[in-house]
């Protein structure tokens, strides 16, 4: 699962690295921690307008839920779809066609448990390109159309069962967000995949690219501090966390 993602960089280099513009004028911010159970803003970039970057609701509301999204929302759990299931889901099917996205970030956080004790750990893709030696990465994601005139959005990070590195990070339910390799961004977009084709995507389109993660204070599960800040990616001694 993925309920916590980073986004650091400024607004010009998100919009160089995808080749994409913020069509919202001032709405984005930067962020270092953002908590899925709060339904904040991600930022996806549409199947249907790959030069747009636009804020999109954390946490999937289907169509058919448009006239009780808040009943929906405390009924199901949304803010990841498991990938082995978009086809078999009413909630997810349609979009699985139709409104595949992207989802930016530049690190997630994934718990660790230690004798029962969930440790946070902080992710992300080591790089010289930028300088805070994190590199900008997309999350393959779902995202359903709440409000067309308004521009309102919302969407799901697709996850799968995690490979060797992130089974030792999330090993508990050992699952990981489906992190794109650049070579199938594009593929990801394109309009009139067939079910194969789109499953194909999922079972190869992890990136290779390497990742390093660490643990960090666990302020980042308590929900009535600030934990929007540069502190609360920091490697911490995962010995002082118990």
């Amino acid at each position: 699962m993925c309920y916590e993602t980073s986004l650091t960089k400024d607004k010009p280099l998100v919009e160089y690295k995808y080749k994409a513009n913020f069509k919202i004028d001032f709405e984005y911010i930067p962020y270092y921690h953002r908590s899925a159970f709060g339904f904040p803003n991600l930022y996806i970039i549409k199947q249907d307008e790959q030069d747009g970057i636009y804020p999109s609701t954390w946490g999937f509301v289907p169509e058919y839920s448009l006239e009780d999204v808040d009943g929906f929302r405390k009924k199901y759990n949304t803010y990841n779809a498991r990938s082995e299931n978009i086809f078999t889901s009413g909630v997810y099917k349609k979009s699985a066609y139709e409104k595949r996205c992207l989802i930016i970030a530049d690190g997630f956080f994934e718990p660790h448990h230690v004798n029962k004790v969930s440790i946070p750990y902080f992710c992300y893709q080591p790089t010289k390109h930028y300088q805070d030696g994190r590199d900008l990465f997309v999350f393959a994601g779902l995202y359903s159309t709440i409000d067309e005139y308004a521009k309102c959005y919302s969407c799901t990070i697709l996850t799968k069962e995690a490979n060797p590195f992130f089974a030792e990070i999330h090993n508990q339910k050992k699952r990981m967000p489906i992190v794109l390799n650049e070579e199938f961004i594009n593929e990801w977009l394109t309009e009139g995949l067939n079910e194969n084709q789109i499953k194909e995507i999922i079972n190869l389109g992890f990136t290779p690219r390497e990742f390093k993660a660490h643990p960090v204070s666990r302020d980042l599960y308590k929900r009535n501090i600030d934990t929007n800040n540069s502190d609360i990616i920091k490697e911490v001694d995962s010995g002082t966390l118990f």
